[in-house]
């Protein structure tokens, strides 16, 4: 009886530690606490939902795979996963692997998979590979993002048809009123005079392309549910990526999720109000996945 009671207190001490010390808060747009379940309920009724991580951050990607199989369950065969950490160049190895054709040697050796692939993404890919659901490269190639900051957007006129196709087109609109684009504007401008919004189109760029590819697919139906995974930053405030979608499908339905992380994630920061429609809040402590 005496040992009974120990153990009892014991589990009433863990489960008032685990109230002490939440890993995460999930919090609506006005800063208001919600499930999980509600957040997954919400993508129901969306074609677009623009999932923002922080990259290395593992509740996020726990959250991300949970997040997938809810949508599978819902939409089945129409769920189509999209992912910035991919570029376009890297789409037919990627679809190769997922229908079967290669083996996961030749994509860990041939694709320049990220260093947190393994624990991050690669539970993803793997569940689409399972699940037979497309994935798609969204993301324009580092280089010639690299190339625009340098040299200017002219520079991409130069480049091959063929790598050309794989980046948004390149008369692409670019709205230097953004306020992401703003603070960006803000941090480069130390780099030198116009240096700023060179910094901010290479950026653009990616937004652009990632928007283009979301929309511009083979395997884009009908009835196709696209969720994106994304940097924070290419997605917040409903603008970036959601930004590019929303000037060639103004009618799509959009959902956008974001991570923040604050020292006490009990109460959300005014500051992240109306960050995203659901704004996952982690402690800045967590320990990193890389």
């Amino acid at each position: 009886m005496y040992r009974h009671l120990l153990l009892l207190l014991l589990f009433y001490s863990l489960d008032f530690l685990a109230q002490d010390l939440p890993a995460y808060q999930i919090y609506d747009s006005k800063g208001k606490k919600v499930s999980f379940e509600k957040m997954a309920t919400a993508t129901n009724y969306s074609e677009l939902v623009l999932f923002g991580e922080f990259h290395d951050n593992p509740i996020a990607h726990w959250l991300q795979l949970e997040l997938t199989q809810k949508m599978y369950a819902t939409h089945g065969a129409n769920l189509q996963l999209g992912f910035e950490m991919f570029e376009q160049d890297q789409q037919m190895l990627l679809s190769a692997y997922l229908n079967g054709a290669i083996p996961e040697e030749k994509l860990k050796d041939t694709l320049r998979l990220w260093p947190n692939y393994p624990t991050d993404y690669a539970p993803l890919v793997e569940f689409a590979k399972a699940n037979n659901l497309s994935c798609v490269a969204s993301n324009i190639q580092r280089k010639y993002a690299s190339l625009l900051f340098k040299k200017g957007r002219a520079a991409l006129d130069t480049l091959p048809e063929t790598i050309k196709q794989q980046m948004a087109p390149l008369a692409f609109a670019f709205d230097t009123t953004l306020s992401q684009y703003q603070g960006m504007k803000e941090m480069g401008a130390h780099m030198g005079p116009g240096m700023g919004w060179r910094m901010v189109e290479s950026q653009a760029i990616k937004d652009a392309t990632m928007a283009h590819f979301i929309l511009h697919n083979p395997w884009r139906k009908p009835n196709t549910v696209h969720l994106h995974f994304n940097g924070a930053y290419h997605s917040d405030f409903h603008q970036g990526i959601m930004w590019y979608v929303q000037q060639e499908a103004p009618q799509l339905k959009i959902l956008t999720i974001t991570t923040v992380s604050q020292d006490d994630v009990k109460k959300l920061e005014k500051e992240h109000f109306g960050q995203a429609d659901f704004i996952i809040c982690v402690p800045s402590n967590m320990t990193s996945t890389h």
